[in-house]
């Protein structure tokens, strides 16, 4: 099988919907280098590993294509990014090392627990696209007065984002946007933030895997699969641009509804693997 021409099209998917949606991209991702880990007969206890180390990596190149259109509409909220990035960062070495010390079982239940989770509450949970932004950040420092609220979000989000291995938009779409920020600032603002997620995390897996005795597959790095990563990542980065500028026009609506389906879809494909 032309592996390459695989993660290719992979990464094309997942490019557009981080762009989309100021997410990585991970919960595409990892149940599919899961599924393909395994079709190639990599170490079974730590396929899971493989596939959150080699997405955490991936999302450095989605989330700087993404974050580079999002900036260029002047999405970005640049000060709320230096607040919580302290906390991204110890946060998100926290979870990637913590992920190193839990067995594969307990990782694929976290991740197909927080699958279903993401997607009902996207499903359940409209936030209007015109929304008005007024006074928005007067809003949010209201609620998060100085900087230990910020440092306080960015670490919880850091150590989720790391476990599951996502850009952290889902989780910092929401808190923002319960904030009164817009919701296309916030989709870009989670998209800057997601950069250093993305950078931590790899740093993370491939420290934890270097460090484990076990055999990991050739040209592994750490829990970093590098084959998987450059084809991803080449075509991830092709695409995101095409999402982020869609975050702007009415198909939006739609394609969310459309990317709930497919987080459902997924979940179920990794509850099933569950039981073998």
């Amino acid at each position: 099988m032309e592996w390459w021409l695989v993660y290719l099209s992979l990464g094309a998917v997942v490019g557009f919907f981080a762009g989309l949606l100021g997410i990585g991209g991970g919960l595409i991702i990892v149940p599919a280098l899961t599924f393909l880990f395994t079709i190639q007969g990599f170490p079974p206890d730590r396929i899971l590993h493989l596939a959150l180390g080699t997405t955490m990596a991936t999302i450095i190149f989605t989330a700087a294509a993404s974050l580079y259109i999002h900036n260029r509409h002047g999405a970005v909220n640049w000060q709320i990014f230096k607040y919580m990035t302290p906390g991204i960062v110890i946060g998100t070495l926290s979870g990637a090392f913590l992920a190193g010390m839990l067995s594969s079982t307990v990782l694929h239940v976290i991740f197909t627990v927080f699958i279903f989770y993401v997607a009902t509450g996207m499903l359940l949970k409209r936030v209007s696209e015109s929304e008005p932004d007024a006074d928005s950040n007067q809003h949010f420092y209201h609620r998060f007065s100085g900087k230990a609220g910020f440092f306080a979000a960015g670490s919880v989000i850091g150590v989720i984002s790391s476990l599951v291995a996502i850009g952290g938009g889902i989780l910092t779409v929401p808190f923002l946007t319960s904030c009164r920020i817009k919701i296309q600032h916030a989709i870009g603002t989670a998209a800057a933030i997601g950069f250093p997620i993305a950078v931590t995390g790899t740093v993370g897996y491939i420290l934890n895997g270097v460090t484990q005795s076990c055999a990991l597959p050739e040209y592994s790095l750490g829990y970093v699969y590098l084959p998987a990563l450059g084809w991803l990542a080449l075509a991830s980065m092709i695409t995101a641009p095409f999402g982020a500028k869609t975050t702007h026009s009415a198909q939006a609506a739609t394609l969310r509804k459309l990317f709930v389906i497919l987080l459902y879809c997924l979940a179920i494909k990794m509850l099933l693997g569950l039981f073998g």
